[in-house]
């Protein structure tokens, strides 16, 4: 009878342990997804599967790779960060950031709207075209790279009493539309703290 016992004892632990080990690995992967804006004041999760990594600019305080679906395709790139300057300077910024194959204004290609979201203002901007990639950052200067068919997912958050925060979600057409529908969620998922 006791070896029985010991028995059941041994097969239950080895069902437990590896059933606690993938919650861990699924809370870290979550813990990992999750980051905030405004010192803290708001969160957010990013969409699984994205990967956390380290940013290419001091100026990003939280960067993303966001996984392509084809092979040879690169992945695409969400930073965060906090800046000055007007949501119109920005926006208008970024419309320069592109250009349109059949020589017509970024701007009138683009989508704009305005959301009102844990008691931000938030300004989200669509915008495709080829796109003139600072590798180094929109501020470092240097040369640009055309990357065409490029698309530009973006929120410009403005934080009461804490400025302005801007999610911006750039890469290949195809990787930003897959991932599209997650940038939008992860963006109306805004949450102040606290709540």
């Amino acid at each position: 009878m006791r070896r029985l016992r010991a028995r059941f004892a041994c097969l239950a632990l080895s069902l437990v342990l590896p059933l606690a080990a993938s919650h861990a690995t699924a809370q870290e992967a979550a813990e990992g997804l999750a980051f905030t804006i405004a010192d803290g004041g708001y969160s957010l999760a990013a969409p699984e599967g994205w990967k956390r990594v380290q940013p290419k600019s001091s100026i990003v305080e939280t960067e993303f790779s966001v996984p392509s679906e084809g092979e040879g395709v690169p992945p695409g790139r969400m930073t965060v960060m906090g800046a000055g300057g007007s949501v119109q300077a920005n926006v208008d910024r970024w419309y320069g950031q592109f250009t349109q194959p059949d020589g017509k204004a970024t701007k009138d290609k683009a989508a704009t709207k305005t959301l009102k979201l844990a008691g931000c203002q938030v300004t989200i901007v669509d915008i495709s075209g080829t796109y003139k990639d600072a590798p180094a950052g929109p501020f470092a200067g240097g040369k640009a790279v055309d990357r065409p068919d490029y698309r530009m997912l973006a929120a410009i958050v403005e934080t009461p009493g804490q400025g302005n925060y801007f999610l911006k979600f750039y890469g290949p057409g195809k990787t930003v539309a897959d991932h599209a529908d997650g940038f939008r969620a992860m963006v109306e998922g805004l949450v102040a703290a606290g709540k």
